[in-house]
């Protein structure tokens, strides 16, 4: 089991229950593949660097997760099928990524 992190980024004309809806059909798809979820983060809605699709925005996720290898390829297949995508990255963690997200989610909840 490999941990990695998929940040996502969704069309910025989605209602929020097909935003809901998007990220738990991701997450459904990862946990039926033996994925184990580590964390999930809602961004919101963000501008964009540099306009993707016409858009200038769009709402990011973040997935960190532990899963076998074979899991990336599907998931990213099932990316670049959905119309909804605009852009996702997925980055296989090492250990030094891996603390510093866990600092991450500590500070974010002592924010909240």
């Amino acid at each position: 089991m490999n941990n990695y992190e998929t940040v996502f980024i969704l069309n910025p004309v989605l209602s929020d229950e097909q935003i809901k809806e998007t990220v738990k059909k991701y997450e459904d798809f990862l946990v039926s593949k033996g994925a184990k979820m580590v964390a999930k983060e809602d961004w919101g809605l963000r501008k964009l660097a540099y306009a993707i699709q016409h858009k200038k925005s769009g709402f990011y996720h973040l997935f960190e997760y532990e899963a076998p290898g074979e899991v990336i390829e599907p998931l990213e297949l099932e990316f670049r099928r959905e119309e909804r995508m605009m852009r996702y990255l997925t980055v296989k963690l090492d250990k030094h990524a891996i603390a510093w997200a866990e600092k991450r989610r500590k500070r974010n909840k002592e924010k909240a």
